[in-house]
């Protein structure tokens, strides 16, 4: 399911893919790959693994993302995420947080090849799902037209047959997460020799990504797209119309309808205590660029810390007065 699924992808993201995130994007877009926040190896271990790895199953098709560097670590997490009933299980070689860095983990593994390919065939080991990997093109001072290739080369030769490439290079001294995100050059072309060199793999491509006729301009030379921020902060010009990259009808003619539709999905949530802005504050930019949408984001970003269901009508009267 995830191979097909995987035409586009949502990346994961820290603080912003979560339950809610997601069942949010699958109401938009029934194909498009979902991805969890990264979770470490270590918190499944010893963690809360319910809270951790719980989901729901309308979330389909959805992947777990781990972050680790121990490949005795990343074996047990694997086994143990196994039971939740993941597409995918994705190891993170390109976060380049302060974080993860300190734990020898996410985009600094570039410069060690062996190691992810010694963890990701400890995590196939106990794996019923693929194990795939997301990187970066080179991390710092590497040469990413001379690293990269050996990189792919490393994980074809550990049996993972589906990697993600973040199209810029991550520099882990003297930039912040936000920098890595904005600064290093994007390098499309170098990806797209990648999937030239290694017809046998299924790449993807991430980074920059923003609108639909992006996805279908690097879908003609890639076998996915992965879009990160773009499909947070304006989520309907990217999930709105994702359907149709199957062939298939969209589920909605308007982000209105949309907006409607997750009104019951929110008053399941706060009747078993949640509270609304878990999950409005994924959607305050389902109106990005349209009439009222600077009203349906005042209202929920100025109320759903304290309202209920009458703050999401409220919001939602402001977008519909407006078509009608």
């Amino acid at each position: 399911m995830a191979w097909t699924a995987s035409r586009l992808s949502v990346a994961p993201m820290m603080d912003w893919t979560d339950r809610n995130c997601r069942r949010f994007h699958r109401l938009l877009s029934r194909r498009a790959l979902l991805y969890t926040e990264m979770v470490t190896a270590p918190a499944i271990i010893h963690g809360d693994r319910a809270r951790l790895l719980d989901f729901d199953a309308a979330e389909h098709p959805v992947a777990l993302q781990l972050g680790g560097s121990e490949p005795a670590e990343l074996r047990e997490a694997a086994r143990i995420a196994a039971d939740w009933g993941y597409d995918e299980i994705n190891l993170n070689v390109g976060c380049p947080s302060d974080r993860v860095q300190s734990g020898c983990f996410g985009a600094v593994l570039m410069k060690t090849p062996e190691l992810v390919a010694e963890c990701v065939t400890e995590m196939q080991a106990v794996s019923p799902v693929p194990i795939t990997v997301k990187c970066r093109i080179g991390v710092d001072d590497q040469e990413p037209a001379e690293v990269l290739p050996d990189f792919i080369a490393a994980m074809q030769a550990a049996g993972v047959r589906r990697m993600t490439i973040h199209a810029r290079k991550a520099w882990l001294q003297g930039l912040s997460p936000r920098e890595n995100r904005e600064v290093p050059p994007l390098d499309y072309p170098l990806v797209h020799r990648m999937k030239a060199a290694f017809p046998q793999m299924h790449l993807s491509i991430n980074g920059g990504i923003a609108d639909m006729d992006t996805i279908r301009a690097q879908l003609e030379v890639m076998d996915g797209v992965m879009v990160g921020r773009a499909a947070y902060h304006q989520p309907w010009q990217v999930l709105g119309a994702a359907d149709a990259l199957w062939g298939e009808t969209p589920p909605f003619a308007h982000p209105a309808e949309a907006a409607a539709a997750m009104r019951p999905l929110i008053q399941d949530h706060l009747g078993q205590g949640g509270r609304l802005h878990q999950v409005t504050r994924h959607m305050l930019g389902l109106f990005h660029g349209l009439p009222g949408a600077r009203g349906w984001k005042r209202t929920l970003s100025e109320g759903a810390s304290k309202g209920g269901i009458e703050v999401y009508d409220a919001a939602l009267a402001e977008v519909v007065q407006l078509q009608t």
